[in-house]
């Protein structure tokens, strides 16, 4: 997540050349305090290489951040940034819906934003951690009927990546 407010600050995400007033940043969680817990979060359809076939994809992951309010500056940028579908995760509550309720969204970002990414998708900042979440016992909760997996579906971002390095 580090990474993720990195890529805000530098203006890798959305885009380069925004001015720094209007750039997209994480900001302070606006529960005030560091949040580690297992959220639920939903994958959209984006131009992330990272999440290519994971489409619709509604499943648990840990995250552990002071400072993952995605915050939009300019209100236009966040219009175009989701018309290009440069939004490729939400929170998600018990329903598999978005939301900006807390603790579904433990942060309190705008339409349940969880991460953003380039417009060609090379540069993906994610606030949760699937680094955290892809072996069946990392895994705080699975479904009855999946406790025989060998890996969660956030291994498939890493497959995706190795995929488009070799290509």
């Amino acid at each position: 997540c580090n990474g993720c407010q990195l890529f805000g600050l530098l203006g890798w995400v959305p885009w380069r050349g925004i001015a720094p007033a209007s750039q997209p940043r994480f900001a302070h969680n606006t529960s005030g305090r560091f949040e580690s817990r297992w959220v639920t979060v939903k994958v959209l359809s984006s131009t992330a290489i990272m999440f290519k076939g994971m489409e619709e994809l509604v499943f648990g992951i840990h995250l552990d951040h002071g400072e993952g309010r995605l915050h939009f500056p300019d209100a236009a940028i966040r219009r175009q940034v989701e018309a290009d579908n440069m939004t490729p995760m939400v929170y998600v509550d018990d329903h598999g819906q978005v939301t900006e309720a807390y603790p579904f969204n433990p942060n309190g970002s705008p339409g349940g934003l969880a991460a953003l990414c380039s417009p060609d998708g090379r540069h993906l900042a994610l606030m949760p951690h699937p680094e955290r979440a892809f072996l069946p016992w990392q895994l705080h909760y699975l479904p009855e009927s999946m406790k025989d997996i060998q890996a969660s579906p956030w291994l498939k971002m890493f497959q995706n990546a190795y995929a488009w390095c070799v290509k």
